[in-house]
C-alpha cells in the first residue's frame, strides 16, 4: 500500500510521506489501515520494536483531526513525551499544532484545548480527568503507547483506569493501542473493543543468539566466530568487533554500579576507534555533562564520554540522560552500558545489543530473579536501526554450555508472557476509587463496580469468580475512605467530601493525605512539646535500647516533676519535621537503611524527636520503626539539600545519584505543596511553615537566598556566590555594579546577561565590563556536616532559625 492510497488523511499528508521516502507502508501498517485505522476504527497493534508503530499512531491521529476531532498520545515516561512531541512537530507545517503536558497534577491544562495533538503521561491524563479538563470531551482519538505496561504494578492501574475513563467520557472514542509482542494481545483487543493487528515482521533482520566460548550461536543455527580471552572480556570483544564494522552497541546490565563499571571498561575499547573530530566533539559534550551537576557521578560520566562510551540509569539527572541519548542517536557515542530502564520506550537503537545480566536482585523474591521474557525481548528489539544498519543482532552471554542451552530455552525460543491487570491490589484502588467518586464517574457502589467492569481486570475475570476479589477490595477501600472522611455514604449513594475532592485533585494517594493530615493535626493539638530528659529506662527484662516517644511519656513526666522549665515548646513545624512527614507517605519512595544505618538514625531520632509530627513508633515495633527511620534518612537528605550541602557530598553520603536527588526533591516539593493546600482547606495554622519548607526544597537553599534563587538562571550555587559578594536580592541584581556580578558568576558573561535580563535590569549587556573579584564574607556556604553537636547547634541557630544540624553520621 502506498501513501496515496491511504483513505481519510488531510490534504498534503500523503505527499509529505512520499517526500520522506515512504514509498510503501510496512505490512503491519498496511494491515492496520485495511482494518479501519484512518476511518475511526480502534486498533491494537502488537508488533516488534522498529516496525513502524509511530506511523500507525500518526495516521490515526491526523485522520481523526481531519474528521474534526482532537488526538491524545499517552506515553509511559516523561522523557518519551518530549521525544514524541519533537517527532510530531514535523506536522506543524501542515497546520497541526502539538502540545505536551507532563507537569503539575493540579492543573486542568486549559491551554491544551488549542492543540490538535496532545502528548502526556498516563498520570498526567488521569490528573486532567480529575480536574475536569474541558477539552477531554473533544477527543476523537487516543493512542496508548507501550500499552503492555498495564502489567506494571506501579503504573499499570493508572493506565488501565485512565483508558476506561476516556472511553466512558467519549463513547465513540477511537482507541489505538501500541504494544510489544505479548502473549495475550487478543485479550487486550477484546478489552478495548479493537481489531488486533499482530505481526513479527521487522524492516531489517534481527538475529538473536548466545555468546559462549569463541562464537555467537544464533537462533537460526548459524555461528559467528568471536574469540575472547576470558568471560570478563566477552563484552569488550563483541563491542570491538561491532565498532570495527562501523556499528554501535547497547550493553544491558542489572545495576547502576555495573552500568558505570561496564562503561569504564568499554571506554578503553571505544577510544581506539575515535576520529580527531569525534574526540573534539566528545570533549565539548563532557563539559556540558559536568555543567549539569557537581556530583562525582557527573564527573565519572564525563570522563567515559570523552572516550566515546557512556552509562545510563535512573540515578542520572534528566539532562544527563538526554545528552547521552542524543549523542548515541547521532552516533557520536559508540556504546551505552544501561540498566533495563533504557529499553522502556526511549528511541536508542543500535547495531548490536548485549544482554550481559539476565538476573537482577529482587527483595520479595529473596535473591537474584530471572528477568521476564517480555523484558528481554524489549531489549533485543533495540538492535538494528532502519536506514543505518544492514542488520541487528541481540546477544546474551553464557559462562557454560548448560547456561547457553538455558538461555535459548528461557528467552530466545520462548514466547513473551501474557500481561495481567494489577488493578485489584488495594494500594492501586485507593486513589482510583476516590477519583472515580470525586469526579462523578460513580455515585453508588453499584455504579462504581459497573465502571470497573470496563477495565482489563474485568475482561480477564468472570463476574462469578475472580471479579468477586475486586468487589472485596473495593469494599475495603470504601471503608478506608469513609473512616478518613474522604467520602460520605448515605444509603447506597457515594459522594466525596470537600477534603476528598482536594485529595483527588492534588493526585495524592489517600493514605498519603491521611498521613499528612494526621501529622499536621497532631502539631495543632500540641503534640510537639517535648520533655528534655535522659533516655527512658526500659521495663524489667527488656533491652536497654527500649524507646518510648516523648508524646507517650509527656503527661506522666509532667505529673511527676511538675517542672515546666524542663519543657521545650516548638511554636511551628520545623523543616525536618515536615520533610519527615511527607517522606513517610506512600507517595515518597524512601531510601533504604543500609548496614549501620539503624543505630545512626535511631540516635538521630532521639536528638530530633521534638520535631516529628506524630507519634514515634516503639523500637520494639520492628517494621514500623524501621519504616520511620527510612523516612528519617530520606528527610535528612532533603534537609541537607535545603542547607546547601554540595550535591557531590549528598550523593556520597546517601549512596544515590543526581537523578535520585532531583527525584526526591521534586516529589517532596509536590507533597509539601499538597500539604500546604490541605492545611488551608482544614484551616490549620501550619500552612506558612509548610510553604517556606517547600520553597527551600524547590531551590535547595537557606532562607536568606530564597529571593535570589527564584530568579531564572541562578540556582543554588550561583545564588550563594552572589550573596557572599554582597548581592543579596533581586533589587541588588538590578542595581549592583556589573563587575561585581560578573566576578561572582566567575566571568560567565552570557550567563550574567541572561540573569540580568530575567531580573528586569535595564541594559544587561556585559560588553567591556571588567570582572571584579568579590569580597567574600565566607569562603563557602555554612555546611555543618562535619562539626560537633555544639558547633552545629550554634551555626544552625544562626543560619536556620534555631533548627539543629543533622551532623555527619556517615
Amino acid at each position: 500500500m502506498n501513501p496515496a492510497s491511504i483513505p481519510g488523511l488531510p490534504s498534503g499528508i500523503s505527499e509529505q510521506l512520499a517526500d520522506d521516502g515512504i514509498e510503501e507502508l510496512y505490512p503491519p501498517q498496511a494491515e492496520a489501515v485495511d482494518a479501519g485505522l484512518t476511518t475511526g476504527e480502534s486498533i491494537v497493534a502488537s508488533v516488534p520494536t522498529a516496525s513502524g508503530k509511530t506511523l500507525i499512531a500518526e495516521l490515526a491521529m491526523l485522520s481523526a483531526i481531519e474528521r474534526g476531532g482532537k488526538a491524545l498520545y499517552i506515553v509511559p515516561l516523561r522523557a518519551l513525551a518530549s521525544e514524541k512531541k519533537s517527532e510530531f512537530e514535523k506536522w506543524e507545517k501542515h497546520g497541526f499544532s502539538v502540545g505536551v503536558s507532563t507537569g503539575s497534577y493540579e492543573s486542568s491544562g486549559e491551554w491544551l484545548a488549542t492543540r490538535d495533538i496532545i502528548v502526556a503521561t498516563s498520570e498526567k491524563v488521569d490528573s486532567l480527568l480529575r480536574n475536569n479538563a474541558p477539552w477531554i470531551a473533544d477527543l476523537s482519538c487516543v493512542v496508548a503507547d507501550e500499552v503492555h505496561l498495564v502489567d506494571d504494578r506501579h503504573r499499570g492501574p493508572t493506565l488501565e483506569v485512565t483508558l476506561a475513563k476516556l472511553r466512558t467520557v467519549n463513547p465513540g472514542l477511537q482507541t489505538v493501542a501500541l504494544s510489544a509482542t505479548v502473549g495475550n494481545a487478543s485479550e487486550v483487543a477484546d478489552w478495548l473493543d479493537a481489531t488486533l493487528v499482530q505481526s513479527d515482521w521487522r524492516p531489517i533482520e534481527l538475529r538473536t543468539g548466545v555468546h559462549y566460548g569463541s562464537a555467537i550461536n544464533f537462533d537460526d543455527g548459524s555461528q559467528t566466530a568471536l574469540p575472547t580471552g576470558s568471560h570478563d572480556r566477552q563484552t569488550e570483544a563483541i563491542v570491538d568487533d561491532t565498532l570495527s564494522d562501523g556499528g554501535s552497541t547497547l550493553v544491558f546490565v542489572n545495576s547502576r554500579r555495573n552500568a558505570e563499571s561496564a562503561a569504564k571498561r568499554q571506554a578503553g575499547v571505544t577510544k581506539r576507534h575515535l576520529t580527531d573530530s569525534e574526540r573534539s566533539s566528545l570533549s565539548e559534550l563532557a563539559d556540558a555533562i559536568r555543567d549539569v551537576s557537581d556530583a562525582e557521578t557527573s564527573d565519572t560520566l564525563a570522563r567515559v564520554v570523552e572516550k566515546g562510551a557512556a552509562f545510563h540509569h535512573a540515578g542520572l539527572a534528566a539532562e544527563h540522560r538526554s545528552i547521552v541519548e542524543d549523542a548515541f542517536r547521532d552516533r557520536l557515542l559508540k556504546v551505552i552500558a544501561a540498566t533495563p530502564t533504557l529499553a522502556a520506550g526511549v528511541n536508542t537503537p543500535s547495531r548490536r545489543v548485549i544482554i550481559r545480566d539476565w538476573r537482577r536482585y529482587d527483595g520479595e523474591y529473596g535473591g537474584m530473579k530471572p528477568l521476564a521474557v517480555l523484558e528481554i525481548h524489549q531489549m533485543c528489539g533495540r538492535a538494528g536501526r532502519p536506514g543505518l544498519d544492514p542488520y541487528g543482532e541481540a546477544v546474551l552471554l553464557a559462562k557454560s554450555a548448560d547456561e547457553m542451552d538455558e538461555l535459548f530455552e528461557r528467552y530466545i525460543w520462548a514466547e513473551p508472557e501474557a500481561v495481567q491487570s494489577k488493578l485489584a491490589a488495594e494500594p492501586a484502588l485507593r486513589t482510583h476509587v476516590l477519583a472515580t467518586i470525586a469526579s462523578g464517574f460513580a455515585t453508588t457502589k453499584e455504579g462504581l463496580l459497573e465502571f470497573l467492569d470496563g477495565t482489563l481486570y474485568a475482561t480477564q475475570t468472570d463476574a462469578g469468580g475472580e471479579f468477586g476479589r475486586l468487589e472485596q477490595v473495593t469494599d475495603s477501600v470504601l471503608a478506608y475512605l469513609d473512616v478518613n472522611e474522604f467520602i460520605e455514604r448515605d444509603g447506597d449513594s457515594l459522594s466525596a467530601t470537600p477534603i476528598g475532592h482536594t485529595v483527588s485533585r492534588l493526585y495524592l494517594d489517600p493514605m498519603s493525605a491521611a498521613e499528612i493530615i494526621d501529622g499536621l493535626r497532631s502539631f495543632e493539638e500540641g503534640a510537639t512539646t517535648a520533655v528534655r530528659r535522659s533516655k527512658p529506662t526500659p521495663p524489667d527484662g527488656e533491652l536497654e535500647t527500649a524507646f518510648s516517644t516523648a508524646s507517650d511519656l509527656r503527661e506522666t513526666d509532667q505529673q511527676e516533676t511538675g517542672n515546666a522549665d524542663d519543657q521545650e515548646t516548638i511554636d511551628r513545624p520545623t523543616p525536618l519535621g515536615l520533610y519527615h512527614l511527607v517522606s513517610r507517605t506512600p507517595d515518597m519512595y524512601q531510601l533504604y537503611l543500609k548496614s549501620g544505618d539503624k543505630s545512626t538514625y535511631t540516635e538521630l531520632c532521639y536528638e530530633r524527636e521534638s520535631e516529628f509530627l506524630g507519634q514515634v513508633p516503639s523500637e520494639f515495633e520492628d517494621v514500623r520503626f524501621e519504616e520511620w527511620l527510612s523516612a528519617l534518612k530520606t528527610a535528612r537528605l532533603l534537609e541537607d539539600w535545603a542547607l546547601e550541602v554540595d550535591e557531590d557530598r549528598i550523593t556520597d553520603r546517601y549512596g544515590v545519584g543526581p537523578g535520585d536527588i532531583r527525584g526526591k526533591v521534586e516529589t517532596a516539593q509536590w507533597l509539601l505543596g499538597a500539604a500546604e493546600e490541605l492545611a488551608g482547606t482544614l484551616e490549620l495554622g501550619s500552612n506558612i511553615a509548610v510553604r517556606e519548607a517547600k520553597k527551600r526544597i524547590e531551590y535547595g537553599v537557606r532562607d536568606e537566598l530564597l529571593d535570589l534563587a527564584g530568579v531564572r538562571g541562578i540556582g543554588r550555587k550561583r545564588a550563594r556566590r552572589l550573596y557572599e559578594a554582597g548581592v543579596e536580592s533581586r533589587t541588588d541584581l538590578r542595581d549592583a555594579e556589573k563587575g561585581v556580578i560578573l566576578g561572582a558568576l566567575r566571568g560567565r558573561r552570557k550567563t550574567a546577561e541572561t540573569i540580568l535580563e530575567n531580573v528586569g535590569r535595564e541594559n544587561p549587556s556585559m560588553a567591556d565590563v571588567r570582572e571584579i573579584e568579590p569580597s567574600v564574607r565566607s569562603a563557602v556556604a555554612p555546611d555543618t556536616s562535619d562539626v560537633t553537636d555544639e558547633e552545629s547547634e550554634s551555626t544552625s541557630q544562626t543560619n536556620s532559625g534555631g533548627q539543629a544540624s543533622l551532623g555527619d553520621f556517615e
